[in-house]
């Protein structure tokens, strides 16, 4: 009897994972690599239905970065390229805008300096925040200073990384980290406080390890060393995942520390401070583990599996280096002990040793960009980053859905649940199903305080009705 149920549970599972989430896909065409200022190409996102239909569109002045990214109060997140970067390498971007169902921008952040410039991912957090990747400018003797023995690249530099948490609106940064903060090296105590065996410390970042930029990436020369491309966050541990290109590797590293403490050193993978977690994918970065133990090649698109899907709690991405001749979706369970921290034994690299769940084929392969998401109903959203090919396949791998535009490419792309945004129209704050002069009224009550809040009445997302959406709410009654 109990073989029976196990067998009849198997076999639900299997057809519930054959059928077609149920959702609607948000998608960007993105360009190639750097060197293409504004990005080249196709300027919109799309939402679309199963059956390829438009549900809706926006339109930009920018190609896109990565990805965007749509609240549930239906403002799109858009990542885009600035037209001159101050630093310049494959997925740089520059640029945040959060824009509105109607097409408004109601904010624009650029994150573009002498000393940092946004490139590839950012992430919405719940309390509508911001986090961005940023190249952080070091120069040569900065380099050597902290210990590098050599650069790659004849612009004499070395791009670090960093971290921001940015305000919308305000544009305030109210949280950061940077790497640099964060290094290891074993050339000497001369070095400073970096000083140590590498293989002593996998919270921290070998500085030697791997190439300092190179003279012939997209957009030229560069100092593009770790090149991070993907950024998730987990509110339930409140920790943040970050997929290195170039290090072979995936961080977790603490968010619930306040900027000063992100600076500082927990000595382990326990406790605050803004050293690394967790890392998998190349523990010889570390100097732990042999190449058997290599599993990550230029892999992109980290992020955690949501609650209440099939796998609940891991870390899924898409490894563009699986074999010469495919990519691969990786589902990994990280080993986690009674008290939440992860485990990792003296001496060991960390675990798990095996994925949970991987698919590669033939038919797939990509060497830039690429992505994979876990939908609700245990289905996975691939993206063949170069082809421009989305597909959705159940557990066994086998294809239940697929989208392929005729653009360049698309970075990466998921599906929605057809029941996702928030059930308000911003500025129809009399739900009468039309927006007009009654309902600037009732939004200038709501202002006075003579009438209570609505969702609807914020619609530049701030949370609150003020003057910002009067604005906003006149602008949309006169169609401009």
């Amino acid at each position: 009897m109990i073989f029976y149920k196990t067998l009849m549970l198997l076999i639900g599972i299997s057809f519930s994972f054959s059928e077609i989430y149920d959702g609607y896909l948000l998608y960007s065409p993105a360009g190639g690599g750097g060197g293409q200022g504004g990005g080249g190409g196709n300027r919109y996102t799309q939402l679309i239905d199963n059956n390829l239909n438009i549900i809706h569109e926006w339109n930009h002045s920018a190609g896109c970065a990565s990805m965007p990214y749509l609240r549930q109060d239906s403002i799109l997140v858009y990542p885009y390229r600035v037209s001159n970067p101050s630093m310049d390498s494959g997925g740089v971007g520059g640029g945040v805008q959060y824009i509105a169902w109607d097409g408004t921008v109601l904010w624009d952040y650029v994150l573009s300096n002498n000393d940092y410039q946004h490139h590839h991912d950012v992430e919405p957090l719940p309390n509508g925040n911001v986090l961005m990747i940023a190249w952080e400018r070091k120069y040569a003797t900065e380099a050597y200073n902290m210990g590098r023995q050599t650069l790659n690249n004849s612009l004499n530099q070395m791009w670090s990384e960093a971290i921001f948490e940015v305000e919308p609106y305000t544009g305030n940064i109210v949280w950061e980290w940077h790497l640099w903060d964060h290094l290891v090296q074993d050339r000497g105590p001369e070095y400073g406080a970096t000083y140590g065996t590498i293989s002593d410390h996998p919270e921290l970042i070998d500085i030697n390890y791997g190439n300092a930029g190179s003279n012939g990436g997209p957009g030229g020369a560069n100092g593009d060393w770790k090149h991070l491309n993907a950024i998730a966050y987990n509110a339930d541990l409140d920790q943040i995942a970050l997929s290195s290109r170039h290090g072979d590797e995936i961080y977790i590293i603490d968010h619930s520390t306040t900027t000063e403490e992100a600076a500082s050193h927990s000595g382990g993978n326990s406790g605050k401070g803004g050293d690394i977690l967790y890392r998998w994918g190349n523990p010889q970065a570390y100097d732990r583990g042999s190449n058997a133990w290599h599993e990550l090649d230029s892999q992109h698109g980290i992020n955690w599996i949501p609650e209440g899907h099939p796998g609940a709690g891991n870390l899924i991405l898409f490894n563009n280096g699986y074999s010469n001749s495919q990519s691969a979706a990786f589902e990994i369970t990280p080993p986690i002990d009674a008290n939440g921290n992860y485990i990792i034994e003296d001496g060991e690299p960390f675990g798990p040793s095996s994925t949970t769940w991987q698919q590669s084929s033939s038919s797939f392969k990509t060497d830039v960009q690429g992505g994979a998401f876990r939908l609700a109903n245990g289905n996975t959203i691939v993206t063949e980053a170069d082809d421009a090919h989305v597909f959705e396949i159940d557990y066994n791998g086998t294809i239940v859905w697929q989208f392929n535009p005729n653009v360049d490419m698309i970075a990466r792309a998921t599906k929605y649940p057809i029941d996702y945004l928030e059930q308000s129209n911003p500025g129809d704050i009399n739900s009468d199903e039309v927006i007009n002069i009654l309902d600037v009224v009732l939004l200038v009550n709501i202002i006075l305080g003579t009438n209570e809040f609505v969702p609807s009445a914020d619609l530049n997302g701030d949370g609150i009705g003020n003057i910002l959406d009067v604005v906003l709410l006149v602008n949309i009654i006169l169609g401009s």
